[in-house]
């Protein structure tokens, strides 16, 4: 895929892409971020020294002795809920069932789809527009080591708080809780009402090769939004010191040129990088057109426009 001249923004190259109007937004300005190396590390990134941030790993393949013992009891012990291709829910499942390859990968029909389950996807912004990401954990057992958006995960079955459906309450606590067990983001520094639900989508992805992966998810996966003022940017900082590194290696905030890059150049030409096929899939279909939307709206601290890119009928099936 072709990279738009480095002097335009990711907006522009994306009208150019796809012939959408350009609005009103700001180039932002360079990010930072903190990643594990023995002790975590705060640097500014620079255009010059952006690929120093990255790690290059092989994903491994997760068998039996390879498993991380603390991730392996969160896949035994807790159950992810079923759903059909609607998300209408129908049962449930450990989240190691659900994430076993060979059970993914069987075709049964459209209205017994196994193993699909609820997920959710948050992407957390700074009061400068910039999303932070993070880079999965070593010891995670799907995608480990992989950049993705700001926290991936899934409300549960066992939880009957994560079970409530009317708007989009379950998701919506289990994108608290998951914040604070992955970021060490405190559930009282995060107000559920203001998660900007989007949309959900629907993707199937093997972890690693297809051709000899163990582990992969089929998933119906709301996509919210959640924007921090500037009071909130130092104290979420202070906050992602206490990360749980068994859960996340790296994280970083970005830019929308910046987050072009890892996409089409650090990933897709030099594979210096792993990048999730759900963030990929977000990535390219709503999410750098959601953005754009955004900055305007933080500028004048309304976020009514927003509205008019909501589908929360339908479930989009990206692959």
């Amino acid at each position: 895929m072709k990279l738009f001249p480095s002097s335009s923004t990711a907006f522009e190259w994306l009208a150019f892409r796809n012939h959408i109007g350009l609005k009103g937004f700001k180039k932002l300005s360079s990010s930072h971020s903190w990643k594990r190396n023995g002790s975590l590390l705060h640097q500014t990134l620079h255009s010059s020294s952006r690929q120093q941030l990255f790690h290059t790993r092989t994903p491994r393949m997760a068998t039996t002795s390879s498993l991380d013992q603390q991730q392996l009891v969160f896949m035994e012990s807790e159950d992810c809920i079923l759903v059909t291709e609607q998300d209408q829910e129908k049962g449930r499942a450990s989240k190691k069932q659900c994430h076993v390859w060979a059970n993914i990968d069987s075709k049964v029909g459209d209205d017994n789809v196994p193993y699909l389950h609820r997920a959710f996807s948050v992407f957390l912004f700074n009061s400068k527009g910039q999303l932070l990401l993070q880079q999965r954990a070593s010891e995670k057992i799907t995608f480990p080591d992989y950049w993705t958006n700001t926290c991936c995960s899934h409300p549960l079955y066992n939880l009957d708080s994560e079970r409530e459906g009317k708007n989009q309450s379950g998701v919506r606590t289990a994108a608290r809780r998951k914040l604070e067990h992955e970021l060490g983001i405190p559930q009282s520094s995060i107000d559920p009402d203001r998660f900007i639900y989007l949309t959900r989508i629907l993707y199937k992805a093997p972890s690693g090769n297809p051709q000899d992966s163990q582990w992969g998810e089929h998933e119906v996966d709301y996509c919210l939004f959640y924007v921090l003022t500037e009071k909130e940017d130092a104290q979420f900082e202070e906050h992602l010191k206490s990360m749980n590194l068994n859960e996340v290696r790296a994280v970083k905030y970005v830019n929308a040129d910046e987050l072009l890059h890892m996409l089409d150049v650090l990933n897709e030409q030099k594979k210096e990088i792993e990048i999730t096929p759900w963030f990929k899939l977000i990535c390219r279909r709503f999410l750098f057109k959601w953005w754009e939307t955004l900055l305007p709206c933080m500028e004048k601290n309304d976020f009514s426009a927003l509205d008019a890119m909501k589908d929360h009928e339908n479930v989009h099936k990206l692959n």
